[in-house]
């Protein structure tokens, strides 16, 4: 089950630590995955200034959500990826090895 599955069984891959890709990104070398999210996540740990404070007025620590993170084509970070309506019910995910 390495390729051609949908977008449902590749969120239950990644749920499961797997990176995925779509055979039909025009971008070369990209790939999505999940980032788990964390309880009372501590304010140092935040590098963003205004989330960092959320989390100090909170008392120091602050709830992280799971969230979608993609490696983009031109070699970059993307905190917070949104699948498309045709990533949606695309039927070719791969798994990244």
């Amino acid at each position: 089950m390495n390729k051609n599955f949908g977008f449902d069984t590749a969120i239950r891959l990644m749920k499961d630590g797997e990176k995925v890709r779509r055979s039909g990104w025009n971008g070369k070398g990209m790939w999505i995955c999940l980032g788990a999210g964390q309880e009372g996540l501590t304010a140092d740990k935040f590098w963003n200034k205004h989330t960092k404070a959320f989390a100090e007025a909170l008392g120091g620590a602050a709830d992280v959500l799971p969230y979608f993170i993609m490696k983009t084509a031109d070699d970059k970070i993307l905190m917070g990826w949104l699948a498309s309506q045709s990533d949606m019910v695309a039927e070719d995910y791969e798994i990244v090895d």
